[in-house]
């Protein structure tokens, strides 16, 4: 099992704070996309949704990775 560093401890509080951003900032994003699709835009709002299922991917990534940081 590796160290667990400070650094690795540091590297891992930093990505796990972009983490939470990137779902805030989804969250927004999905807000607007709903409000696109009722001012009458259900493509505008069907590609939204699409980029946001690739940002959710990422975060899934980004979880397993961070989790492997604390190790």
């Amino acid at each position: 099992m590796p160290d667990n560093t400070d650094a690795h401890i540091d590297t891992a509080d930093v990505l796990t704070l972009l983490l939470h951003n990137q779902h805030a900032i989804a969250a927004a994003i999905e807000e607007l996309a709903v409000w696109v699709r009722s001012k009458g835009s259900p493509e505008v709002h069907e590609s939204v949704i699409s980029a946001l299922e690739t940002i959710d991917k990422n975060a899934s990534a980004i979880t397993t990775g961070i989790l492997r940081i604390r190790e």
